[in-house]
């Protein structure tokens, strides 16, 4: 079972942090509270992600938060072996492109899992969970229970 809060990818000092703004304070407080959010359009009922005022698909501005089942599957990903600033103590960490169960498509961490291509199976199923990085909660993945490469 994939805790919720787990603890993956400490960055240390100096590393960025995303600056939530009006249009983006929904997701990150969700994701305080331990809960994966999109934006879902009110008029063709498309699910999305990343944050924005108004549907990819249609246009319409009648858009609002809900919260997502959290099941993914890995679509593509990079093993990271050249850490940003504040990251220099993490060894190696996989940068994902996932596929939510809902539709909408995330970069992301994997976690929960070793950083070799061995164990990254496009396709394989995924779970959310959410790591605290310096104050700032982020959603990440970790294959799902019983999917494990």
């Amino acid at each position: 079972m994939v805790p919720m809060f787990a603890s993956g990818i400490t960055p240390g000092e100096g590393a960025a942090q995303s600056l939530p703004t009006p249009t983006t304070r929904p997701f990150w407080d969700a994701a305080t509270e331990g809960r994966l959010a999109v934006q879902q359009c009110g008029s063709c009922e498309t699910h999305f992600f990343y944050p924005r005022i108004a549907c990819p698909s249609c246009g319409s501005r009648e858009v609002s938060w809900v919260d997502v089942s959290g099941r993914a599957t890995l679509l593509s990903y990079v093993v990271n072996h050249l850490p940003a600033p504040g990251f220099e103590a993490v060894g190696p960490h996989v940068i994902a492109i996932v596929r939510l169960e809902e539709g909408p498509t995330m970069m992301t961490n994997i976690i929960g899992n070793d950083a070799v291509p061995d164990h990254l199976v496009i396709d394989m199923p995924l779970q959310v969970a959410f790591e605290d990085r310096r104050g700032q909660v982020v959603p990440v993945f970790a294959p799902r229970e019983g999917h494990a490469a």
